[in-house]
């Protein structure tokens, strides 16, 4: 009697803390995140069971022009989520990919280094110059993506405090 009492206090408490992980997912994120992320399961979700699987997959990729996706990477993409990939599990993966990012000050102290005279702004062409030649090397194709999304002053420099909360928080434009 004493061990099954044991045994379902652990799964209660394995409950509780799975309840508790799952709660602390959407706090990660500001609502209108939490609605771009619904919206794009609904999208991969294409049998609409609320549950991402491997035929989802499939048919998302087909929708997007990608016909012979190996069964052996969507095999791998659904591993990640170690089990059904509901919202929630969804969420959480995207949470822990995202929490990768270094936090805002850390980047902005990175910036400040190119910054001396303190005016919250870097010279676009100096730093297009480090971005294609210092350390993990950008192509020239990904510094002009990346400056397409990257504000600047009306003289053309990178303000790089609301290019950090990019980073960081993501672009609250609307397309």
């Amino acid at each position: 009697m004493a061990s099954r009492k044991a045994g379902t206090r652990s799964k209660a408490a394995a409950t509780k803390q799975a309840q508790r992980g799952s709660s602390n997912v959407f706090s990660m994120f500001e609502q209108a995140q939490i609605q771009e992320f619904k919206e794009a399961f609904s999208c991969i979700d294409q049998n609409r069971d609320g549950i991402i699987c491997k035929s989802d997959l499939k048919e998302t990729y087909s929708q997007l022009g990608k016909v012979s996706v190996p069964d052996e990477e969507l095999d791998a993409m659904l591993q990640e989520g170690k089990g059904p990939i509901n919202f929630t599990v969804f969420l959480t993966l995207f949470g822990e990919k995202l929490n990768g990012t270094d936090p805002e000050e850390a980047i902005l102290s990175a910036f400040r280094m190119f910054d001396p005279s303190g005016q919250g702004v870097v010279n676009k062409d100096e730093f297009k110059q480090l971005l294609l030649t210092q350390a993990d090397k950008f192509s020239p194709a990904e510094v002009e993506q990346m400056f397409a999304l990257t504000p600047m002053d009306p003289a053309g420099n990178i303000d790089y405090k609301s290019l950090c909360y990019i980073i960081t928080h993501g672009d609250e434009k609307e397309e």
